[in-house]
């Protein structure tokens, strides 16, 4: 289903308000990540994409062999962005990054 268009400076804050409570990352919003946003929203990128690309990431930073070590925690939505491009790509259902986020829910804070 389609979502209503939402202005720019909606979509910025959107997706740095995810970016920030994403885990793993420092929380901190820094210049080039408003930049970074500005420019999914000029592309025509779905916010739902971004959100499923978040997630998709910590999926895998989280939910991996304990017996590895510790990964470095982001400092920048650019980490993301490979991510986005291939969620962008991806032929999911909705239904498997719900799922994600149901399953990361404890990793997530406030």
């Amino acid at each position: 289903m389609d979502q209503p268009p939402i202005s720019r400076e909606e979509y910025v804050r959107r997706v740095l308000e995810a970016y920030r409570h994403t885990p793993g990352t420092t929380g901190t919003v820094r210049r080039p990540d408003r930049l970074l946003a500005t420019q999914l929203h000029q592309r025509g990128v779905p916010l739902t994409i971004v959100q499923n690309a978040l997630v998709l990431a910590v999926a895998r930073r989280l939910l991996r062999s304990a017996r590895l070590p510790p990964l470095a925690t982001v400092r920048s939505l650019a980490y993301f962005l490979p991510v986005i491009e291939e969620v962008l790509e991806l032929k999911i259902n909705d239904d498997y990054f719900q799922y994600l986020h149901r399953r990361l829910r404890p990793f997530y804070s406030g």
